[in-house]
C-alpha cells in the first residue's frame, strides 16, 4: 500500500521548492567536487558548468528520449514499467547532476531496471535489441547499462517499488461504473485520463502527490473537458459531503497537479543542442579527472570485469538518433 511505502516516506515531498533546493544542491555538489579534485583544470570557471536551468533543459530532453524509447519498445512495454522507469530517472537526478552522470546511459539503465523490478520479462539481449545498432553497438550499450545498474540502485536507496497512478485510475473507473450511476458511460473518460497521466509522468507530480490523487485529478479533468460536472461524486461517493476542509484541500491539490502540467514546456531544440555540447565538454574535460564511485561497486567489495574499449568509446547520442527521430 502506498501509505506504508518507501515512496510516501522518502520520495514524496512537501512542495516544489524542496525539489528545486535538492537539484540546486546536486549542481553545487558537483562543482565543489571538480574544484576539490586537486588537479589543475585549464579554463575552469563558472561558465564551464551547467547552471540549474541548463540542467533542467537537458533533463527534460533525455526524459522524453526515455519515454520515446519505452513507447517504441518491442514487445510492448506495460504502462507500469514506463512509469517506474520515468520515476527512477526523476529520483536519480534529485541527488545527482547530469554533469556527473550522463543521462544518455542513466535513462537506459532506469528502463532496464524497471523491466526487472516490475517483472516484465525480457532478456538483456532483447532489451538492447531495441536499439538500432550493430551487434557490437548493442553489446557496448549493455556493458554500460550493467556497469551503472548497481549505482542506480544505490542512489535510489534500494527503494525500487514504485506506485504508479494507473491502477488507481482503473479503480476509479470501476467505482464510477458501480456506484456513480449518474454517469452513463465512464469508459468515455479513459482516453483523456490516460493522456493526462502520460503528461503527468513528465512533471514532478509523482514526487509531490499520491498516485490516487493524480488518478482522481485525471478522471475529473477528463470529465471537465467532456463538459461533465462531477462534484457530486466527490461529495457523495467519496464521502466528502460533510468534510468541507478535506474537500477544499483535495480540490486545491488537484489544481496544483493541473498547474504542473500547464507549466510543462517542451525543451527548446536549439537550447538542447547548445547545452549538450557543453555537457560533452564537461564529461570529456572534468568528469574523468575526479575520483568517484562510477559504478557503485567499490563499497561492496565486488569485483567487476573492466572493459577498456567501452570506457574509451562511450555509447553516444548519435547511436540512438535514427531510433528517436
Amino acid at each position: 500500500m502506498y501509505h506504508n511505502s518507501s515512496q510516501k516516506k522518502f520520495w514524496t515531498f512537501e512542495n516544489e521548492e524542496c525539489l528545486e533546493k535538492l537539484r540546486f544542491q546536486s549542481n553545487q555538489k558537483f562543482r565543489a567536487k571538480v574544484r576539490g579534485s586537486g588537479k589543475e583544470l585549464k579554463g575552469l570557471d563558472e561558465s564551464s558548468f551547467l547552471n540549474p536551468f541548463e540542467e533542467d533543459v537537458l533533463f527534460r530532453h533525455y526524459e522524453r528520449r526515455l519515454l520515446e524509447f519505452c513507447a517504441n519498445f518491442k514487445p510492448v512495454m506495460p504502462k507500469s514499467v514506463v512509469g517506474t522507469a520515468a520515476m527512477y530517472f526523476r529520483r536519480f537526478y534529485l541527488h545527482n547532476s547530469v554533469m556527473e552522470y550522463h543521462p544518455r546511459i542513466i535513462m537506459l539503465t532506469c528502463a532496464y531496471l524497471a523491466c526487472k523490478v516490475d517483472e516484465f520479462n525480457v532478456s538483456s539481449s532483447q532489451f538492447v535489441g531495441n536499439l538500432p545498432e550493430t551487434a557490437a553497438g548493442q553489446e557496448k550499450a549493455l556493458e554500460q547499462i550493467l556497469e551503472y545498474e548497481l549505482l542506480l540502485i544505490q542512489q535510489l536507496n534500494f527503494h525500487l517499488v514504485v506506485h504508479n497512478p494507473y491502477r488507481p485510475l482503473e479503480g476509479f473507473l470501476i467505482d464510477l461504473k458501480t456506484r456513480y450511476t449518474t454517469l452513463e458511460n465512464p469508459e468515455m473518460l479513459r482516453k483523456t485520463a490516460d493522456d493526462f497521466l502520460n503528461r503527468a509522468t513528465m512533471t514532478d507530480a509523482g514526487l509531490l502527490c499520491s498516485p490516487s490523487q493524480i488518478a482522481l485529478t485525471a478522471v475529473l479533468n477528463s470529465a471537465s473537458r467532456a463538459g461533465i460536472t462531477m462534484e457530486s461524486y466527490l461529495a457523495e461517493c467519496l464521502g466528502l459531503k460533510d468534510d468541507k476542509e478535506t474537500l477544499c484541500k483535495m480540490i486545491d491539490l488537484m489544481r496544483r497537479i493541473k498547474n504542473l502540467l500547464k507549466k510543462y514546456e517542451l525543451p527548446n531544440s536549439d537550447e538542447v543542442n547548445m547545452y549538450k555540447q557543453k555537457l560533452e565538454r564537461i564529461h570529456a574535460e572534468f568528469v574523468n579527472t575526479i575520483p568517484k564511485r562510477k559504478r557503485g561497486y567499490e563499497d561492496d567489495d565486488h569485483v567487476t570485469k573492466e572493459h577498456p574499449v567501452a570506457e574509451e568509446e562511450e555509447w553516444t547520442d548519435e547511436d540512438l538518433e535514427s531510433f528517436m527521430t
